[in-house]
């Protein structure tokens, strides 16, 4: 730097009161939070707790909602809270059941009851069927029942007898005998004529008529008689079978007059319980059934299960399952309307299943009594709660969920994608379903759901957004207070003290990256004051204090900060070049942040930048080496929009400038690191030093204005431990932009350093504004003359970009000439 250059005037850094916003523990009118009431409602997010709100409450289809937000903002405790206030006084859901179709078993009939007569009707059911088989069996024991009915089975015993009786005395007269004849593996009545009293076949006499033993026309003869006699025995037979049906008939035209009245009262009785259409048709149902299956009840003998039924569990067989209740939902001790909050989404949870049982041969069997119910049926007339992600990544479920919510209606069926073995199939009637749906997920999912699902839009009409961060009062820090009170009583936790109060106050306004702003991130402030807490605890203290919070915040930032800790090292090894002191020509310590999972810190890269006469412009080494974000490319363009603009207006851009971050051998992207390019290029193009003991943030427009970047405190802080472990010298320090002074609150070791004078904080405006602080020289600007300053950086600039100019034209027309 030449005498004559003009020195910058000095600038001003900020002052303490602005690197740190403070919570005045003075405000707090106790001792320590137990003074207090705990939180019972919702801090802040008003404006997602009206989309809820109207959610829940606008009847109509597809008034779902959705609700996006950062994890750890209260959402599930937001949708809890607003659900246990609804109006408990609602019409409650109705039970619903599943019963046999007699007309057609793979269709069970679907029936709802009002509230509390599932239960019932079940219990009814269970009498009913108990009651008839006691009094259907015990009737068929009587001895008088009996009696009769053997009196009617001697009478047609009697007929049988007679019928059979004649044909044998005429068989006899016409010297012939009734015998069995084994045809494969079945006996045949048949006849035969006797010779000399014995039973001859017709083939072994017309043996002996070929012998001569026996005459033929007697063959003939007794041939003619056996076709009128078996015509007559086909007669006879044909005659006992009529009279075992008569007798049939009979037994059972005597069972139906004494039973039919019994049966029909005891129907009857459960109808006058249950005036509802669908209760009626299934019960006139089951009283003809009962009728035609008498026979069910006369004691029935169940078989045990054997073979690989045996080694299954099966159940035996019950004969009068048919007259069962399969009680879906029961909702007789529900007080309000149904909030279920599903866990673990998949098609079974969700809408049912219809389980089997493995019956003799290996068949899978299935019926209606084995029909269960899933979340949405629970559900029903109430409100459903689940994670979005959960519920697109099981199978099946999101497709089933939209027709579920479009139609109004569920229907269960089993779902097995990977099961490959048949089962009996049953298709239950539907079930109208009318509920409301709560979805929690990320904006991502509601986006991509919202552009790439048509029916998304017809079934969520409601978007609920929660919010990171909410303004900042004196009102939401009592709440903050308040909700410090909860958790220490819920998970039975030392008090707050003022200090500490403020302390947790502190970190949340941190957390939300502005003075003015507190976050809504509850899950991240509960596990502080729980970590709080412990540190209180080993300390022995009796309230956690400050010193405890801030232990808190320590321990949670060591616990993963080894990435750090090994840049770190690197850093102080020589490893990677810094410097900290000094000044050089085309070299600036930039800042930049690094993101791990929950973790993000910041350390300080050296950017250079080498210039030279050429037409390649700026050249950015990260993008050749594909090392380059899309925002950082952008970055780089605007700074060369921005040196064309303030140089290139009276002369062409004839240079090439290279610029690079050093060492860094993984992605960039951002464009925090912009204005910082541009003072490496300015100082190159100048051939003025800057001083390595400055680092630099903040993104540039084309205009030269600086603007706000993320991770200001992060980035303050790296630098600042690079300098601490090489001595603080009292000249080292960061220029920020000015936008961002709001979003300060550095760790406390940070403000006491720039306190007593060791560090700096500058907050600038403009690139002019950074360079005068980078090199001590004043930037200069434009005269009417359309010249910079003498002896000012950009007086500097503009005469060697005005040389490159020169000597690039010289060298073109040299080239013109040979």
């Amino acid at each position: 730097m030449g005498n004559k250059m003009i020195k910058a005037e000095r600038h001003p850094e900020l002052s303490v009161e602005k690197l740190r916003w403070r919570c005045d523990p003075r405000q707090f009118h106790f001792k320590t939070t137990e003074e207090l009431m705990p939180c019972e409602g919702i801090i802040g997010q008003k404006r997602a707790e009206n989309a809820i709100q109207l959610g829940l409450e606008v009847k109509g289809r597809g008034y779902n909602i959705f609700v996006t937000g950062l994890v750890g903002t209260g959402r599930t405790f937001t949708i809890k809270h607003l659900l246990e206030k609804l109006d408990k006084g609602k019409e409650l859901p109705d039970d619903i059941l599943y019963v046999n179709n007699f007309s057609n078993p793979d269709m069970p009939r679907a029936i709802t009851l009002p509230t509390g007569k599932g239960c019932q009707f079940k219990a009814d059911m269970e009498h009913l069927v108990t009651s008839l088989l006691k009094t259907i069996s015990g009737i068929f024991a009587s001895e008088e029942y009996k009696k009769k009915r053997k009196e009617i089975v001697e009478i047609y015993k009697q007929k049988q007898a007679e019928i059979i009786e004649a044909f044998e005395k005429r068989v006899a007269e016409e010297g012939f005998a009734l015998v069995q004849v084994q045809m494969g593996p079945y006996v045949k009545p048949d006849l035969q004529p006797l010779l000399e009293d014995k039973p001859v076949g017709f083939k072994q006499l017309e043996s002996m008529v070929a012998e001569q033993k026996f005459p033929g026309e007697k063959l003939e003869q007794l041939k003619k008689v056996y076709d009128q006699l078996y015509s007559q025995m086909e007669t006879s037979f044909a005659a006992t079978k009529e009279i075992i049906k008569d007798m049939e008939e009979s037994l059972e035209s005597q069972d139906k007059r004494l039973l039919v009245p019994i049966i029909e009262e005891m129907i009857a009785e459960v109808k006058r319980r249950y005036t509802y259409k669908s209760v009626a048709i299934y019960l006139n149902e089951v009283q003809e059934d009962v009728i035609a299956h008498l026979d069910f009840f006369r004691e029935p003998k169940r078989e045990e299960p054997a073979g690989p039924q045996m080694f299954m569990g099966a159940a035996p067989e019950d004969p009068l399952k048919n007259y069962r209740v399969n009680l879906l939902i029961d909702n007789s001790k529900t007080e309000g309307p149904p909030i279920i909050i599903e866990t673990s989404p998949s098609y079974r949870n969700l809408f049912g299943t219809i389980e089997r049982v493995m019956e003799r041969g290996g068949v899978w069997k299935t019926d209606f009594t084995m029909i269960k119910a899933g979340s949405v049926l629970r559900a029903k007339g109430g409100y459903l709660v689940m994670n979005a992600l959960d519920l697109l990544l099981e199978p099946g479920a999101w497709p089933a969920l939209k027709r579920a919510l479009r139609f109004g209606q569920v229907e269960i069926a089993s779902f097995d994608p990977f099961y490959f073995m048949a089962s009996t199939g049953l298709k239950p009637e539907p079930i109208e379903a009318e509920l409301k749906v709560v979805l929690i997920g990320e904006e991502f999912l509601y986006q991509l759901l919202y552009h790439r699902d048509e029916d998304f839009k017809k079934v969520f009409k409601i978007k609920a957004e929660f919010d990171s961060v909410m303004p900042r009062d004196d009102k939401i820090i009592c709440e903050y207070a308040s909700f410090i009170r909860k958790i220490t009583t819920e998970d039975k936790l030392l008090p707050f003290n003022p200090e500490g109060t403020s302390a947790v106050i502190e970190f949340a306004v941190r957390l939300a990256g502005k003075h003015s702003k507190i976050t809504t991130r509850f899950t991240a402030l509960s596990d502080l004051i729980r970590e709080a807490s412990y540190w209180a605890q080993k300390a022995k203290a009796k309230s956690v204090a400050a010193a405890h919070v801030e232990r808190a915040v320590k321990e949670w930032k060591k616990r993963h900060s080894l990435t750090e800790d090994k840049v770190q090292e690197m850093i102080e090894e020589g490893d990677i070049l810094i410097d900290t002191k000094g000044a050089k020509v085309g070299q600036v310590n930039g800042l930049s942040i690094y993101s791990i999972g929950e973790y993000s810190f910041g350390k300080p890269t050296r950017i250079t930048a080498q210039t030279s006469l050429g037409r390649s412009g700026v050249i950015n080494i990260e993008r050749e080496a594909e090392l380059s974000g899309p925002t950082h490319n952008k970055g780089v363009l605007i700074l060369t929009g921005y040196l064309q603009g303030k140089y290139a207006q009276d002369k062409p851009l004839v240079m090439n400038a290279s610029i690079c971050f050093e060492q860094s051998y993984a992605g960039v992207d951002g464009d925090s690191a912009s204005s910082t390019e541009i003072y490496a290029i300015i100082s190159s193009l100048a051939e003025v030093s800057i001083r390595q003991d400055l680092a630099v943030t903040g993104s540039v427009n084309q205009k030269g204005e600086i603007q706000p970047i993320g991770g200001v405190n992060q980035k303050i802080e790296g630098y600042f431990d690079v300098c601490k472990a090489r001595r603080l010298t009292g000249n080292q320090g960061v220029l920020i932009p000015h936008q961002n002074v709001d979003e300060l609150m550095l760790e406390r070791e940070v403000v006491d350093a720039v306190e007593a004078g060791r560090f700096h904080i500058y907050a600038i405006k403009s690139i002019d504004e950074g360079i005068e602080i980078l090199t001590g020289v004043k930037a200069g600007v434009r005269k009417k003359s359309g010249e910079f300053e003498e002896e000012t950086i950009n007086h500097l600039v503009d005469r060697k970009l005005k040389g490159l100019a020169e000597s690039w034209r010289a060298y073109i027309g040299n080239e013109s000439a040979t």
